[in-house]
């Protein structure tokens, strides 16, 4: 019987980078979340979501001739460009399979970062408790000298460690990973915790979901160098009380508005989209915003905002890529 690929475990969002008592930590790494799994010879490649990734990443599969057959790893996706993350090059190999794949395998290869074993060598891992799944991961790598494109994700119980790897947000890690020691696997429970570096930025509001007097989420921009509005990301959902706060401070857009006619999404990887209404491109936001970007320079995942600043004109504001 041909075995199925569970869902992933989930982590749960913390404001706190502490490392709990009795737990270890690992970083966050900025690319796609992939189950992948050897059963019978034949390799499958699955995103968070369920995607088949499978085709579009020939030399993963063919790296999985390393692996012992009935063997399943929970990782993450990524692709480095001059010594960090790139999530442009990463994003770009999804529409592809055949020989583009097979190209772009060569020009901008994909690497596997393992952090938890699910199956090996046809055992069930998942009951075992996360230290004695991080033990056998361990020695499944050192056991059969995994090469590219595997890589074993590091883990650590040390505190100090855990505030290093969370300086490394400039060759594109994200934040860290918190995962009880003594817990199983469970797929699709969010029995982990997360948490990433959020820096602080300011944007310039170029329309709203809901209504300019009571907002629901903000839609930020940034001027190009050419001079152009560019969309950059959203907020969060306000609070009915945050919203109200926008009563005197947005003005509704007026002809030429540099967003007419455009559609906004409702997240990152789907054609849901937004209706949105414009308003006049004045006022500024300060958000706090995490690392991750997509090819286009914009925020991955929605912004939280922290204030408005009616104080400070579009023409301050970092220009996009800045």
């Amino acid at each position: 019987m041909t075995w199925t690929l569970p869902e992933p475990m989930l982590a749960a969002a913390v404001n706190s980078p502490d490392l709990p008592r009795g737990w270890a930590a690992e970083p966050k790494w900025d690319g796609f979340r992939a189950n992948l799994s050897v059963d019978s010879g034949r390799v499958v490649l699955r995103s968070r979501r369920g995607t088949d990734m499978t085709l579009a990443f020939p030399e993963v599969v063919a790296g999985a001739a390393q692996l012992p057959d009935g063997t399943a790893l929970d990782g993450e996706l990524v692709v480095w460009e001059a010594g960090r993350l790139t999530f442009k090059r990463l994003q770009g190999r999804l529409r592809l399979s055949g020989t583009g794949a097979g190209r772009l395998a060569q020009e901008w290869p994909g690497h596997f970062v393992a952090f938890d074993l699910l199956r090996l060598a046809g055992t069930n891992t998942m009951p075992w408790p996360y230290r004695r799944r991080r033990a056998a991961l361990e020695q499944l790598f050192t056991a059969r000298r995994l090469t590219v494109p595997w890589a074993l994700c590091p883990s650590t119980t040390d505190p100090d460690t855990v505030r290093e790897w969370l300086s490394w947000t400039a060759v594109g890690l994200e934040g860290v990973v918190f995962k009880r020691l003594e817990d199983p696997y469970r797929p699709a429970i969010r029995g982990w915790l997360k948490y990433k570096v959020r820096e602080s930025t300011e944007a310039i509001v170029g329309a709203v979901t809901g209504s300019p007097t009571a907002p629901r989420s903000l839609l930020l921009g940034r001027y190009d160098t050419d001079g152009r509005l560019q969309y950059i990301g959203r907020t969060v959902t306000l609070s009915q009380a945050v919203g109200g706060t926008f009563t005197d401070l947005l003005n509704p857009a007026g002809s030429g508005h540099p967003w007419t006619g455009w559609t906004f999404s409702a997240g990152w990887g789907t054609n849901e989209t937004l209706n949105v209404t414009l308003v006049q491109p004045e006022l500024v936001v300060e958000v706090h915003i995490d690392v991750a970007r997509d090819s286009a320079g914009r925020w991955r995942h929605p912004a939280r905002l922290h204030r408005a600043r009616p104080d400070v004109s579009a023409g301050d504001v970092a220009l996009l890529g800045s």
